[in-house]
């Protein structure tokens, strides 16, 4: 391989890895009970949503698996009980 191949194979890896770095997931998580609007700061600006199920589903772009891991911590160490975690497609 020569120089021009190699430096052309490094650019298209670091764009395709700039372009995963700078998107988020969007995703709804439902958690049993009515959380009180003043959780949404904790869980970092996520959209808090009264379910008439009695559940209360948080919403909102995650930025990579580490930040989705750190909200469903806060979940566990709140002693909240998750019901479920699903992505969603965005703008939806």
């Amino acid at each position: 391989m020569d120089r021009q191949q190699t430096l052309s194979t490094v650019q298209n890896t670091d764009t395709a890895s700039n372009h995963y770095l700078d998107s988020s997931q969007p995703y709804a998580i439902r958690i049993r009970g009515h959380l009180d609007k003043r959780w949404s700061d904790w869980f970092e600006g996520m959209t808090i949503t009264l379910d008439d199920s009695g559940d209360t589903l948080l919403t909102g772009p995650v930025v990579d698996q580490a930040a989705l891991y750190g909200l469903l911590r806060k979940v566990r160490d709140a002693g909240m009980s998750l019901y479920s975690v699903n992505p969603m497609a965005p703008g939806e």
